[in-house]
């Protein structure tokens, strides 16, 4: 028998990674999108299937994947009304690809286990060209027997998918990921800011530091675009602060001390109250240049 999916959120992250189960995984997917036009037009360039809510998506399936906004986002396509877990049968798995808070992946977990099927919270970085490329990196929390039969599917739209710890332990591990970023985008833009301002030809000097230890993803993908002080090419400066939001309350409970992080934080508040909401991460480089 074929294996049943569901994909649940067609955002920019999720419309790529549910395609890659279609054609990559030869999958039989079933997708669901608060907006249906969105999941009309998936259906149209992919095939499968719609359904109108996430407990139609989820009926029958033997994964169901989900990438939404945020903990109220997820809640509320899996034990709200008409939510996937209403109808997820025995055996089945749940991979959230949300980036949350880890108190939500144990939350959902614990409802999961006692309906007798798995929950896994798996969020990724790599961002729209990393979906849209079939490359993300995935962090997963949860249990071995689950996760070993989902990472198969995972596969079809990752380059890097790694079992970190029990439920929550993926979350975690984003929000490391997040906190790594943040210092560093405001290092990249901090730097070219100065050679600017020093006269300096700003791609030689990349050419011959990104060759040493100050080489770095953000380095490589985006100084070019910064250099050129344009920011439509990443992951939006709303979306980074609400995932700061979530490193920043999770360090207060585990008395963790961030402050570079913090600091980076009112940076991006200082770039939206600039008009620069949608703006990509790199766009620290612009609150500089103002």
């Amino acid at each position: 028998m074929s294996t049943k999916t569901a994909f649940i959120g067609l955002g920019v992250m999720g419309y790529p990674m549910a395609g890659f189960l279609k054609t990559r995984g030869n999958l039989d997917v079933t997708v669901y999108n608060r907006t249906t036009k969105k999941a009309v037009q998936w259906v149209g360039e992919y095939g499968g299937t719609h359904a109108t809510t996430p407990a139609a998506a989820a009926k029958d399936a033997d994964f169901v994947f989900a990438c939404v906004g945020n903990d109220d986002d997820l809640r509320a396509v899996t034990t709200g009304p008409d939510g996937a877990f209403e109808v997820m049968k025995p055996g089945s798995v749940f991979v959230d690809h949300t980036t949350a808070s880890a108190d939500v992946a144990r939350e959902l977990n614990q409802i999961a286990a006692e309906k007798g099927f798995s929950f896994i919270d798996a969020p990724v970085s790599g961002g729209q060209a990393g979906a849209e490329n079939g490359v993300l990196t995935v962090m997963c929390g949860g249990e071995q027997h689950a996760y070993d039969r989902a990472e198969q599917l995972i596969a079809n739209y990752a380059k890097m998918c790694k079992l970190l710890g029990p439920s929550g332990a993926g979350q975690l591990t984003k929000m490391v990921n997040q906190i790594c970023i943040a210092g560093l985008v405001e290092g990249l833009a901090e730097g070219i800011h100065f050679g600017k301002k020093a006269g300096l030809d700003i791609e030689a000097v990349i050419e011959v530091i990104s060759k040493g230890a100050a080489q770095s993803w953000q380095m490589e993908n985006r100084y070019q675009t910064m250099n050129r002080g344009e920011f439509d090419f990443g992951f939006a400066v709303d979306w980074m602060r609400k995932d700061l939001a979530i490193c920043l309350a999770e360090a207060r409970r585990m008395d963790a001390h961030l402050p570079v992080t913090a600091l980076v934080d009112q940076l991006y508040s200082e770039v939206q109250s600039m008009g620069g909401r949608r703006w990509d991460t790199s766009s620290l480089l612009a609150r500089l240049e103002k």
